[in-house]
């Protein structure tokens, strides 16, 4: 009997392509020409910026790349989402950009490698490559057409020539920390685009409200109402800026509670932590607890009050020159009163507060906010003494968002506490006086999100 060797790789499932497909598909094609004097949004401000990063690094070669595919499954792809700094220095937020790499030149001179449109000819690279052919992910522009969107001198990106083994770890770390740096205060049109980015969030968790009869309806809601926020994010941006948090009930004492997999109880309360990411890239990140029958019971109102009192003063702290960690500390203060007053902390909430004890923070944990712009948590890399240990600027955007995460099983909580998880947050831009709310078109009081609820849902009948 005859063995045949077993087959190790299937390959590509489609057929293969005969001589005379392949002799057919090198004419007859007409190229729609790129709309005479399109640039990329925001053109104007992108110069400057690169002028800025040259100037922090003078007479060296600086790379900043788009970065690559991520392989999702076998041969599918996640969808690609350029590097933030790249974004920020080019303007090119779309999916046709991996592999591509802006340069910096010792003299400052800009010049973006690309992989450019594939010609229709023998090659055929424009229908036989599934991971960058544009029959199979879109048109791109070429040289001359990403020359006029983006106003930087272009080449192919075969020509770029640099090597690995050039590389200095300490001089990457310096550029990512000073491309942070750099993007910590944001110019007109950046806070433009994300107060477009909180103003369809809001439109978003409107949807939601509008959403809950038919979520409450399904065994597994919290994903219901994750689609119907995802639904608005694609219709009017990029997408969510990060993974929507749909927690209801105990599910919102976990902080990063992204499964979404739980049914909606009209008892409890549903955490939603969502935003919008514009086709620019700028996201929203706002948080509302919501009291899934419309009315907050006695003990969810208790809670939600304390919470929203410490965002209040929180935001009260907020003003150039003051330092990063104010509004955090004013955050604390009332939260920590509170639950003195309350009966939970059984110290005095001064001694909780101190540095050496922080016992207070069993129940409200991390933070109560972080700089915002194309990254959800913006400016990650900049040193501490520039942002977490810094002070505040005009023109910096960021989150106030308290919260507290009394879990289900903690024993020092009364049992009527346990299980809820509060969680208030908003954006906001600092001005030359203080600070400016950017998603003051969602409610934040307990009346005002009834009343917000009972609005939509009476619409919606």
């Amino acid at each position: 009997m005859t063995v045949r060797p077993t087959q190790l790789h299937t390959g590509s499932h489609d057929l293969p392509v005969s001589d005379a497909l392949a002799d057919f598909m090198t004419d007859g094609w007409a190229t729609p020409p790129l709309p005479a004097g399109t640039r990329v949004p925001g053109f104007a401000h992108f110069a400057g910026r690169r002028a800025r990063l040259a100037a922090s690094f003078p007479g060296e070669r600086l790379l900043v790349p788009a970065g690559e595919l991520r392989v999702r499954s076998h041969d599918c792809d996640h969808r690609f989402r350029p590097h933030s700094a790249y974004a920020w220095l080019t303007g090119l937020t779309g999916e046709d950009q991996p592999g591509h790499v802006l340069v910096l030149e010792p003299d400052g001179e800009a010049v973006l490698y690309l992989r450019p449109r594939a010609p229709r000819d023998a090659g055929g690279a424009f229908y036989r490559d599934r991971k960058y052919g544009e029959f199979w992910v879109g048109r791109r522009p070429d040289l001359a057409e990403a020359e006029q969107l983006t106003g930087v001198r272009c080449a192919h990106l075969d020509d770029l020539v640099h090597h690995r083994s050039d590389r200095n770890a300490a001089h990457d770390a310096e550029l990512t920390t000073v491309l942070s740096e750099l993007r910590l205060v944001k110019d007109a049109w950046e806070v433009a685009e994300l107060q477009q980015a909180v103003e369809h969030t809001v439109t978003g968790f409107e949807d939601v409200v509008r959403s809950l009869p038919a979520a409450l309806r399904h065994p597994r809601g919290e994903r219901w109402i994750e689609g119907v926020f995802q639904l608005r994010a694609r219709a009017e941006g990029n997408g969510t800026g990060y993974e929507t948090i749909a927690a209801a009930g105990a599910h919102a004492c976990v902080l990063h509670w992204i499964r979404n997999d739980g049914p909606l109880d009209p008892d409890q309360l549903l955490l939603l932590d969502a935003g919008v990411e514009t086709d620019s890239l700028y996201t929203a990140d706002i948080t509302r607890t919501l009291p899934l029958s419309g009315r907050f019971s006695p003990v969810q109102r208790r809670v939600y009050e304390l919470v929203l009192a410490a965002q209040d003063a929180g935001i009260a702290a907020l003003k150039p020159g003051a330092s990063f960690r104010d509004f955090h500390r004013a955050c604390s203060g009332v939260l920590a009163e509170g639950l003195a007053d309350w009966g939970v902390l059984r110290v005095p909430a001064a001694q909780a507060l101190a540095a050496d004890s922080g016992l207070h923070r069993r129940y409200t944990l991390c933070s109560s906010g972080h700089m915002l712009g194309l990254d959800v948590h913006d400016c990650g890399r900049a040193r501490a003494e520039q942002y977490l240990d810094g002070v505040l600027a005009e023109g910096q955007v960021l989150t106030v968002e308290p919260g507290l995460y009394l879990q289900p099983d903690d024993e020092t909580l009364p049992r009527e506490l346990r299980g809820i998880g509060v969680r208030i947050e908003d954006d906001l831009v600092i001005t030359a006086d203080g600070a400016r709310l950017m998603s003051g078109g969602l409610p934040r009081t307990v009346d005002g999100v009834e009343e917000w609820m009972d609005g939509l849902l009476a619409r919606n009948v």
